[in-house]
C-alpha cells in the first residue's frame, strides 16, 4: 500500500528523524492559510507540492515555489487542476522552503532474497533513482542491515564515507538512517525512501547552520501486515486506488492485474500458479492472478467475474477449482450469477473437482457451460476459445 508524501512524512517524525513542518491543502484558501503562517514564521518562500501517488511530480509542474500568502493560493490553484501521469491532483503540501546545499538519495528497502533490509544511498539524489541506476549504477552504495541487531553504526557511517558524507553531518548521517530501518519495522514496510535527503542551510542568532533534513519521504506498506496496524489502514488513499483493486480487498481476493488475454480464476496460489503456467504452455497469457481463496461463496465469486471482465484485453476466461474447503456447488452459482450479469459475452472454460463437484457439474451442464476433465484440457480449451474470439492467437 503506497501512501502520500505527507502521511510517510509523519511516520519519519514518528521515529525521531528531522523532517521540516508541513500542512495539507484542499483548496487555493487552505494554502494560502498554511503559506501565511509559515511565512510569519520566517520563511522566505514556501514550497506547493502535489500529492499523487507517482514520481515526477516537479518535471510535470506539480512542485512549485511562492514567496506570498497570494502566489501560494494561485499556484495551488493550478496544481490542484492540474492531471500527473492520469492522476488528478486532489491536494497538496504546502511547506517552508529549503535552502539546499546538497541532495542525496537514502533508501532501505526489503530485500526478500537475502532475507534482509537494504539500504541504499546515492550523492546523487533528487532524481529518480531507478534514472540513477540505469545511468550510474556504481553511483549506489549498499549495505544490509542486520536482521536481529539492525543497521550498525559502522555499517551507516560506510554509507556516509561512499556518497561523500563526513565531519558535523556524520552522526546525523548515522541517526537518519537508522531511522529509517525503525521506520520500516514498526510499520511493516517494504519500502522506505528520503530523496533528497538534503543539508539545508539555516539562518540563527549564531548565523548561518548547515544540518542534514529529509524532504521528501515515499513509504510502501506490506498490505498484507496491516491487520497488526489498523492505525496504517486510514492512510490509504482511495482517491487514487483502482477501482478493482479495491472491489478485490472488499471481498477478499487476491487480485494481479497481466497482460494477457485469458482471465483466471482459481482458488489457491499454487493452484493459481500452475494455471497460470499451464495456460502459457498452451499457447496463451494469463490476463491476471487471481486467487478466491478458500471457501469462497457465490458472492466472492460473482464479484471475481466481474473484476475479471473489467479487463478489454480478456478474450476468455478459464475458471480452474479444487473443492477442499471451497464447495464446488457454490462456485458454480456464483458462475451462473455472474454470466446472467455480465456486460459482455466472453467464452468460459470451467473445471471444478473436490467437494460438491457432482453437483457442480450438473448446475453447471444444465446452464450450457463449457467444461474440462483435467486442467491440460481447460487451458487448451481455453486458448482456443480466445483466439476464436479475437479471430487470430491468442
Amino acid at each position: 500500500m503506497k501512501i502520500q508524501e505527507a502521511d510517510a512524512k509523519s511516520l519519519l517524525a514518528a521515529q525521531g528523524l528531522p523532517v521540516p513542518p508541513w500542512a495539507v491543502a484542499r483548496t487555493p484558501a487552505e494554502a494560502r492559510a498554511a503559506a501565511e503562517r509559515f511565512l510569519a514564521h520566517g520563511a522566505g518562500r514556501v514550497v506547493i507540492k502535489a500529492q499523487v501517488l507517482v514520481g515526477g511530480r516537479g518535471k510535470a509542474g506539480g512542485v512549485k515555489l511562492a514567496g506570498s500568502p497570494a502566489e501560494a493560493e494561485e499556484v495551488a490553484g493550478r496544481i490542484l487542476g492540474m492531471e500527473i501521469k492520469g492522476i488528478p491532483v486532489r491536494k497538496v503540501l504546502v511547506g517552508p522552503a529549503a535552502v539546499i546545499v546538497k541532495e542525496f538519495y537514502l533508501g532501505a528497502i526489503l530485500d526478500r532474497a537475502s532475507r534482509r533490509i537494504v539500504l541504499m544511498a546515492s550523492a546523487e539524489g533528487g532524481v529518480e533513482i531507478e534514472e540513477v541506476a540505469k545511468a550510474t549504477p556504481e553511483a549506489i552504495h549498499r549495505v544490509e542491515a542486520h536482521p536481529l541487531l539492525g543497521l550498525l553504526d559502522w555499517q551507516a557511517r560506510e554509507l556516509a564515507f561512499a556518497v561523500g558524507l563526513a565531519g558535523p553531518h556524520l552522526r546525523d548521517f548515522v541517526k537518519i538512517a537508522k531511522g529509517l530501518v525503525a521506520t520500516m519495522r514498526a510499520n511493516d514496510a517494504d519500502l522506505v525512501e528520503v530523496n533528497p535527503l538534503a543539508i539545508i542551510r539555516e539562518s540563527g542568532p549564531e548565523g548561518h547552520v548547515e544540518r542534514l533534513a529529509c524532504l521528501d519521504a515515499k513509504v510502501t506498506l506490506d498490505d498484507s501486515a496491516l491487520p497488526r496496524h489498523p492505525d496504517l489502514e486510514k492512510l490509504r488513499d482511495l482517491d487514487e486506488e483502482d477501482p478493482a483493486d479495491a472491489e478485490a480487498r472488499h471481498y477478499d481476493i487476491s487480485f494481479i492485474h497481466l497482460d494477457g488475454s485469458i482471465g483466471c480464476m482459481v482458488n489457491g496460489a499454487g493452484l493459481a500458479m500452475t494455471t497460470m503456467d499451464l495456460v502459457n504452455r498452451a499457447g496463451g497469457a494469463p490476463a491476471n492472478f487471481l486467487d478466491i481463496g478458500g471457501g469462497a461463496k457465490a458472492d466472492r465469486v460473482s464479484a471475481a467475474m466481474r473484476l475479471i471482465l473489467a479487463d478489454p484485453k480478456v478474450r476468455a476466461i478459464l475458471v480452474n477449482i479444487f473443492g477442499g474447503i471451497t464447495r464446488g456447488d457454490e462456485v458454480a452459482r456464483g458462475l451462473i450469477d455472474a454470466r446472467a450479469r455480465q456486460e459482455r459475452e466472453v467464452p468460459m472454460v470451467v473445471r471444478i473437482v473436490g467437494t460438491n463437484a457432482e453437483e457442480a457439474a450438473r448446475l453447471l451442464r444444465e446452464a450450457a457451460f463449457e467444461t474440462a476433465a483435467t486442467l491440460d484440457e481447460a487451458a487448451a480449451k481455453a486458448v482456443a476459445a480466445a483466439g476464436q474470439a479475437t479471430g487470430g492467437a491468442a
